[in-house]
């Protein structure tokens, strides 16, 4: 138990966090490794390490150096090794082979792009693994001087990367001797190496369509594991993904989105035979959204769990988004109804599974993550750490307490209410996720409560488009940004004022990426918020479909169009439009580097009021890309939240 007084949270107690995830049962059920990320102070970096602990309990200890970053361990099948990536070398993420009771990890690959994934065969004697192949494999003659760049496709960056040079293919990598062996090849990406059960053929997923440098669809794929032409496992017209084979292997699971159709569809499960043919549907009639999309500013956004088969095929267990959790299910693949195995208010962040239990990683209000077990119908559920105890023992945080509101028509809207700390009516940040389809939920959110301990009051819902309350609710801003969203926020805000804790004539607004788009758009269409914070934002649609590292796809997608048809839509839903009304002093943070919602967005805007002869400041950040509030340089997450906080305090603490 904690002894002496608990203090308020500080900015630098960002520093302090452990963040878990990638929980792996051994084999055997008798061990989880898990990667625990740290910041490294002295560095200015992060570090991450390889732990393990016992399903029946006993101390955490890390298995591997946590120097740099390691990350996806992997069990052999026998369970005597594992296998992990990381960038130890210098020269990328590479796959390392380590003794299951440790030594001295050796080195499985060298590519000079390094490696984002791998999968152990079912003999245990080979990875496939996936690689970028450049078209040139020859480094600039001058290495201090970056090369001419000639550009041919439309998808040739990505955020948090730079430009993107070949494409990634998948690799064979024997355990003993040899070497990697390329079997997939074209102008094409392809990813997501899952193995047969008999080990003669490799799944994966790619989008080989004709429209692939702008649309968003892909395919299950299988090919041949010695190499050879790969076969479409899938009939197109979707996002498919996420491939995992029946213990039989007869089937194939995986996860699939309409392509064809308004954002916000839901990600849905289904089977497909090996042979192909139409997939089924399993979860037709589960009107959620399968993934694991709650944001929080501890952690980059976990890759989605894939779905998880038992031994005896009669069994998919599969996380899911559920008003502001995530939770785990199953599915029976001959059909019937979805069952919920593990619930809670928590967001799942991944799990994995045999027949008698299931380990995963779990993050809640209070507890930034931990790696659990439980039976593999759910029950009997214990923690196996308890990383940031000491922290926690030591912070004053608080409890958020939960909101059922109404929103614009009369809509249901879950939201989230963080008091500040002190007496009498305090200030009030009104927070908006990201995504727009993402949401808020029941995660540790650091910032949101180091406003609480600086004296604010922080709201937080999830307005029509966020994910977690159906396909209609996700669906209904396509096209229409700022309207049913922007009512919803609203509507929330009018809900809180005459709390006795709230004085209304105190008000901020802040928000990333969408969030950012809708902080800006809000000041554009209200005068009630006296301070307001735009995040990696969005201003002008126009120039970010031919800016954004996915405004091609994503603003077709959102807007029901390209800005060739909807020229009018793209104005009027731009908040840039709107600045001429704007009366809120604005302060503008972005990165120099983020290529997702780029700095013009933020500079356009800022360059429009100041020549209006509007309150905004600007706040660029070197370096830095669209996720540097969750991952960017530590020093600069601790002046963006410092920065943040004095400008609320210049306008609604003085």
């Amino acid at each position: 138990m904690p002894t002496g007084r608990r203090r308020p949270i500080e900015a630098a107690d960002l520093q302090g966090i452990a963040v878990v995830g990638e929980p792996r049962l051994s084999p055997d059920g008798r061990w989880v490794a898990y990667v625990v990320t740290e910041i490294d102070v002295a560095a200015n970096g992060y570090r991450s390490a390889i732990w393990k602990v016992a399903t029946d309990g006993g101390d955490s200890r890390p298995f591997t150096s946590g120097a740099r970053r390691e990350y996806h361990p992997r069990w052999s099948p026998d369970g005597s090794h594992f296998a992990f990536l990381s960038d130890r070398g210098g020269d990328g993420s590479q796959i390392y082979l380590m003794a299951a009771d440790g030594g001295e990890a050796r080195r499985l690959t060298s590519g000079r792009a390094g490696v984002s994934g791998f999968a152990w065969s079912p003999a245990g004697d080979l990875l496939a693994f996936v690689a970028r192949v450049r078209a040139d494999d020859e480094p600039p003659t001058d290495a201090g001087e970056p090369p001419v760049r000639e550009i041919t496709r439309i998808k040739h960056k990505a955020d948090g990367k730079g430009l993107l040079e070949g494409r990634t293919h998948l690799f064979v990598q024997p355990l003993v001797e040899g070497e990697a062996r390329q079997i997939t090849h074209g102008d094409w990406d392809d990813a997501e190496a899952a193995w047969s059960p008999d080990g003669r053929s490799i799944a994966f997923t790619s989008n080989r369509t004709a429209g692939r440098d702008w649309n968003n669809a892909s395919d299950v794929w299988v090919v041949p594991a010695q190499g050879g032409r790969p076969r479409k496992l899938t009939p197109g017209g979707a996002s498919w993904r996420g491939a995992a084979w029946s213990p039989d292997g007869r089937l194939v699971a995986c996860l699939g989105r309409a392509e064809n159709v308004a954002a916000g569809a839901n990600t849905r499960l289904w089977v497909v035979s090996a042979r192909g043919g139409a997939p089924r549907c399993l979860s037709a009639d589960f009107d959620q959204s399968i993934g694991s999309d709650i944001l929080s500013d501890i952690r980059e956004h976990p890759p989605d769990p894939l779905p998880c088969w038992s031994s005896d095929g009669a069994r998919i267990r599969f996380v899911a988004n559920d008003g502001g959790n995530v939770r785990l299910f199953e599915a029976n693949p001959s059909g019937g109804s979805i069952r919920r195995l593990i619930g809670g208010d928590r967001q799942i962040l991944a799990f994995s599974a045999n027949d008698e239990r299931i380990a995963f990683a779990a993050t809640s209000p209070l507890d930034p993550g931990n790696v659990l077990v439980a039976s593999a119908d759910g029950s009997d559920e214990r923690p196996l750490t308890d990383l940031n105890r000491p922290l926690l023992d030591a912070l004053d945080l608080q409890s958020p307490e939960r909101l059922e509101l109404t929103g614009a028509e009369g809509a249901p809207v879950e939201g989230w209410f963080l008091r500040g700390r002190g007496r009498g009516r305090r200030p009030t940040i009104l927070q908006i996720h990201g995504g727009p389809h993402s949401l808020y939920g029941n995660v540790f959110f650091h910032e949101f409560q180091l406003l609480a301990a600086r004296g604010y009051n922080v709201l937080y819902t999830n307005p029509r488009g966020s994910v977690g309350y159906g396909e209609q609710f996700c669906s209904e801003i396509a096209g229409a940004w700022g309207e049913l969203d922007y009512g919803d926020l609203m509507a929330a805000v009018d809900a809180i004022l005459a709390r006795p804790d709230v004085d209304p004539d105190r008000l901020g607004v802040a928000g990333g990426s969408y969030g950012g788009f809708m902080t800006n758009w809000i000041v554009g269409h209200t005068d009630r918020f006296k301070a307001a914070v735009s995040m990696r934002g969005l201003s002008s649609f126009l120039s970010f479909y031919g800016t954004s590292d996915i405004g091609t796809s994503f603003a077709e997608r959102e807007l029901l169009g390209g800005p060739h048809e909807q020229l009018e839509r793209y104005l009027r839903m731009s908040p840039i439009s709107y600045v001429d009304q704007v009366q809120t002093p604005l302060l503008l943070l972005h990165g120099d580097d983020d290529l997702r919602c780029p700095l013009e967005q933020a500079e356009q805007l800022f360059v429009a009021l100041r020549r209006r002869g509007k309150t905004v400041e600007f706040l660029r950040f070197p370096q830095e890309s669209h996720n540097m509030s969750r991952s960017g340089r530590p020093d600069r997450r601790l002046i963006r939240l410092e920065r943040i906080v004095a400008w609320f305090d210049r306008w609604l603490m003085q």
